[in-house]
């Protein structure tokens, strides 16, 4: 069991299960909504929130939808539709041996920040075409 919390406390979340693996996306939207890469961790369909009154749910697409905390703006989720699989964003937890992984979006990738030298890349067609194999028809 993995737990965090936005920053100003009122939402809590656990997760059931997860990977000490994080991966970066570098798409537009992720970094129009950071300003930066969104740095997520895998959570699948085991998450629990506390304190959901505070968040706010915004279709960012038609695949998927994001979350934020209301009354302090904290990034708490990308919700992939399809599958209702949840990403966190990896600073929501205290957890110290997250290891980078992958990067996705490359192909989108700002100029001003370098891309990890040690991680699969995906552009978004290719990462778009992995989510479809995954999608169950």
């Amino acid at each position: 069991m993995l737990s965090g919390k936005c920053l100003c406390g009122e939402v809590n979340v656990q997760l059931a299960k997860y990977t000490s693996h994080i991966h970066a996306c570098h798409c537009a939207m992720c970094r129009t909504w950071g300003g930066g890469p969104l740095y997520t961790v895998q959570a699948g369909t085991g998450v629990t929130f506390k304190g959901e009154d505070a968040i706010t749910r915004f279709a960012s697409s038609q695949w998927a939808e994001r979350g934020f905390c209301h009354r302090c703006g904290t990034h708490l989720f990308y919700l992939y539709k399809e599958t209702q699989e949840y990403y966190l964003p990896a600073g929501l937890f205290n957890e110290p041996s997250f290891t980078l992984e992958s990067d996705i979006f490359v192909d989108e990738k700002a100029s001003y920040y370098p891309l990890s030298p040690d991680t699969k890349k995906m552009t978004g067609a290719e990462i778009i075409a992995a989510f479809a194999k995954e999608s169950p028809e």
